[in-house]
């Protein structure tokens, strides 16, 4: 009992310990833990990243778009007075601009289908031997879509004409998942305006997959289908009538935005000479015309107003009327100097307004 109490009252005598010096005591005992994290090397491989989603793009065209603000405002009041001209002119205006469209963006494939095949191929399904038929089937579709019909924002499969084929296996990737995930960048980009949506969207058509067949010319009549969303007299806006400079694939989106915004603007321009030319022609042809009775002469003035170049079998076609007939008119209107021939040879001949 003694020693108990000794060793008690030796406790009581030593210095007291603060709590701060305890720990520090006993965590130099602790020899066996690791050191603090910060002063031991970080040698482990960075984790994956995050991938950023889809539709992250859609901010650097509205960048893009900002920046053009200005000149975006000028293509579109260009545009919107092409609508209202093909709103209040004759149906023909608007199929004539197709043809021409459609010819000039065969030239994006390499196909180069003129318009006089074009006139044929679509009048007649004409096609000579030295034609390619898928050609001038893909160009056919073009101005097809670009006449009229649902826009490509409805059901973009069908706009396209492309089924997936009942033998696909299920782990393939369909078209209808292709065109999906285009259309859901587009509709992310619901806010942008439509002239910079469908360059955004011609420029993200390869990258969606929507163009393993090499076939341009569908991503360019789907971007002027969206281009012209809420026209209602142009069906599309040009593009390549101009030149098909603002269809080059470089740079960052405000480069792109910019070559696009100046290749529409020239494509409508143009457009809008050809519709003044094909304005004046027709009032100096009723005028000429006017004396001439029947049918035939004012089915022959609405089909040269539609058709850039017309030949005698496609006339008679497009009339109704008889070769006879046909052929009586086309040698008056051309010897009132009111349209020309312009093949030069005997048979197989082709005419066209004289401007």
């Amino acid at each position: 009992m003694k020693m108990q109490a000794s060793t008690l009252n030796d406790d009581f005598d030593d210095p007291l310990i603060n709590i701060e010096e305890d720990e520090a005591v006993h965590e130099e005992d602790l020899w066996f833990l690791p050191g603090p994290l910060e002063v031991e090397p970080d040698d482990l491989p960075p984790g994956p990243r995050a991938e950023p989603p889809e539709t992250a793009v859609v901010e650097d065209w509205a960048k893009a778009e900002s920046v053009h603000a200005a000149r975006l405002a000028r293509v579109a009041a260009r545009l919107g007075a092409l609508d209202d001209r093909l709103l209040r002119g004759p149906e023909g205006w608007r199929h004539r601009l197709a043809l021409i469209e459609a010819a000039n963006l065969s030239w994006l494939n390499g196909d180069r289908v003129s318009s006089v095949r074009l006139a044929l191929w679509m009048s007649m399904r004409l096609s000579g031997a030295q034609d390619d038929p898928n050609a001038l089937a893909r160009v056919g579709w073009a101005v097809r879509r670009l006449t009229g019909g649902p826009g490509p924002e409805a059901d973009l499969a069908a706009f396209l004409d492309r089924r997936d084929p009942e033998t696909i296996e299920d782990s393939a990737e369909r078209l209808k998942d292709r065109a999906d995930g285009w259309l859901d960048v587009m509709a992310a980009a619901a806010e942008l305006h439509p002239i910079t949506r469908a360059c955004m969207g011609l420029h993200l058509w390869s990258l969606a997959g929507l163009g393993q067949h090499g076939d341009q010319i569908e991503a360019a009549v789907t971007a002027s289908r969206v281009a012209a969303f809420d026209g209602s007299g142009a069906v599309f806006a040009p593009l390549a009538m101009g030149g098909a400079g603002g269809l080059r694939r470089s740079g960052a989106p405000t480069e792109r935005l910019a070559r696009w915004l100046d290749g529409m603007n020239s494509a409508i321009l143009t457009a809008m000479r050809t519709l003044d030319d094909i304005e004046a022609w027709t009032g100096r042809a009723d005028n000429v015309m006017a004396q001439l009775s029947g049918r035939t002469p004012l089915a022959l003035r609405r089909t040269f107003s539609q058709w850039p170049l017309v030949s005698a079998p496609m006339a008679e076609a497009m009339t109704g009327a008889s070769r006879a007939a046909v052929q009586r008119n086309l040698a008056w209107m051309e010897a009132k100097d009111l349209i020309r021939e312009v093949t030069g040879q005997g048979r197989f001949r082709m005419w066209r307004i004289k401007i």
